[in-house]
């Protein structure tokens, strides 16, 4: 029987490449349950290629004009269901075995821990929610007896790289981290780069969001917090390195001094695929790592003058509390003023840190 997958998120980036995962995999996997925020047109081209159980679609408003788009279609027995709240009943559904978390933000928060104590098993693509509330998540799955998979490849590699391992004998883990599109351009540079330049990433193909915050290393602050919840580590033994090749997606370093690493093309496809299929491994079709055409593997350290990302994510961190969460909503709130032309590139780290600073309930 194949296995059945609901994904919250499913007209985002990491949305898309699921269902093009399940598409390849037609015995292996079959779609349950999808939601979105508002994307309701390709929403509805989903539903009409998966026929999912169920959908939710967070804005009330959107998910109206998809139920009157659907009552005319009397061979889709879909049902919807709206708001914030809706996410729960995709994680609740008794007909899915394993939910893939593929939103931004933490709307569906709720909605993951519910799936937990509901022994679900969980894809995790979601940097905000294990950010914001990793200790409760991770306690929580740990109770439950549930594993939680990372989709993000540097979280993946570890995870891969951790199979058969001790986690005792974890020296440190390596992030890797491409550098984005302005790796070794200096602050006076950036203060020229515009949106459109900032969400050209030189490797992989991802939304507005994360290929700003990968262009300001802030994705990889974020990956050290990720990341120390994920394995239960402490910071000092996380490190980042910029690899721009993006070929080796993260290493672990272990006591004796032995240091594994996990390499592919980059190709999201393929940590989707593992997270889909795991604990198996399974044949895909995507293309192969061919070492031959390789010229050099390199590797750098961050200029964390220039690239403040990483050293935020390290501070908030150490200040603990909720600091790691408002630094996340900082940055929501840094990309949206970016992306709208309301603020430059460069003022992106000036912009958190004032935020950091107003004083919170």
């Amino acid at each position: 029987m194949p296995k059945r997958i609901a994904i919250i998120g499913s007209t985002g980036s990491i949305g898309r490449q699921t269902l093009e995962v399940i598409r390849a995999f037609p015995r292996l996997f079959k779609v349950a349950a999808l939601s979105c925020n508002e994307n309701i047109d390709l929403l509805e081209r989903q539903i009409n290629e998966f026929k999912p159980v169920m959908v939710a679609v967070c804005n009330k408003s959107a998910a109206a004009v998809l139920k009157k788009r659907l009552t005319k279609k009397r061979d889709l027995k879909t049902k919807i269901f709206a708001g914030t709240e809706s996410f729960k009943k995709i994680a609740g559904y008794h007909g899915t075995q394993k939910i893939v978390f593929a939103s931004s933000g933490i709307t569906a928060l709720n909605a993951l821990i519910l799936a937990i104590k509901k022994r679900k098993q969980i894809a995790l693509a979601n940097k905000e929610m294990i950010v914001a509330a990793g200790g409760l998540i991770m306690n929580l799955a740990r109770k439950c007896g549930v594993t939680i998979v990372p989709i993000d490849s540097e979280h993946s590699a570890i995870f891969q790289c951790l199979q058969g391992e001790d986690a005792a004998d974890i020296e440190k883990i390596i992030l890797t981290c491409s550098g984005g599109p302005f790796f070794g351009r200096t602050k006076e540079q950036l203060k020229k780069v515009t949106a459109a330049d900032a969400v050209k990433h030189p490797a992989w193909n991802m939304g507005e969001k994360i290929s700003v915050d990968s262009a300001t290393l802030m994705n990889k602050g974020f990956e050290i917090i990720e990341a120390m919840h994920l394995f239960g580590l402490k910071e000092s033994q996380i490190e980042v390195v910029i690899h721009q090749q993006c070929v080796v997606h993260s290493l672990v370093q272990f006591k004796d001094g032995s240091v594994k690493a996990q390499l592919a093309p980059p190709d999201m496809r393929l940590p989707i695929t593992y997270a889909l299929a795991w604990p198996q491994r399974i044949k895909a079709p995507w293309p192969r790592l061919d070492l031959k055409k390789i010229k050099e593997l390199s590797f750098y350290p961050v200029d964390n003058a220039v690239f403040k990302g990483p050293a935020l994510a390290s501070a908030a961190l150490k200040q603990g509390g909720n600091m790691p969460a408002a630094l996340a909503l900082a940055n929501d709130k840094a990309v949206r003023e970016f992306l709208g032309n309301k603020i430059g590139f460069h003022e992106i780290y000036p912009f958190i840190e004032r935020e950091l600073k107003k004083p919170r309930i």
